[in-house]
């Protein structure tokens, strides 16, 4: 699984479509097949593989530790479903941020927990839909 790291990257993601969303989490994305690729795309990601960009803002995660901690849960699960996913780039976004009153240590195992479980049912949409689009239609 290859990272995305430059703006543009991010950028050219973001301007695809959302597979899939959960009340903290959207899960963005743009193929990478020759035929979807756009061109203005196809330079940005080099190696036709799975690529994976995590955001977490600090508008919704103040703190340091928890936008490290929840960048690395993204990264843990999301590597899970490294075979599930198609070759093409995708981005995780942090889109509301957790509760600090239920959570108020900044890197507890409980939003630990809390936030993996939400990225294994993002995840699990998103490969859904790609299984349901593309399996064939009963006539």
């Amino acid at each position: 699984m290859q990272r995305l790291k430059s703006r543009r990257q991010f950028q050219a993601v973001l301007a695809g479509s959302t597979l899939a969303r959960t009340p903290h989490f959207a899960l963005h994305a743009v193929a990478l097949n020759a035929d979807q690729v756009d061109l203005g795309v196809k330079p940005l990601f080099n190696v036709p593989a799975v690529w994976l960009g995590a955001m977490v803002p600090k508008r919704w995660a103040k703190r340091a530790v928890t936008r490290n901690a929840l960048k690395r849960q993204i990264f843990a699960v999301s590597e899970l479903y490294h075979a599930q996913l198609p070759a093409a780039a995708y981005v995780v976004r942090l889109r509301s941020g957790f509760d600090r009153v239920q959570f108020t240590s900044a890197s507890s195992d409980a939003l630990k927990l809390a936030a993996r479980n939400e990225l294994h049912q993002l995840l699990d949409r998103a490969t859904q839909a790609r299984t349901s689009a593309q399996a064939p239609a009963l006539a």
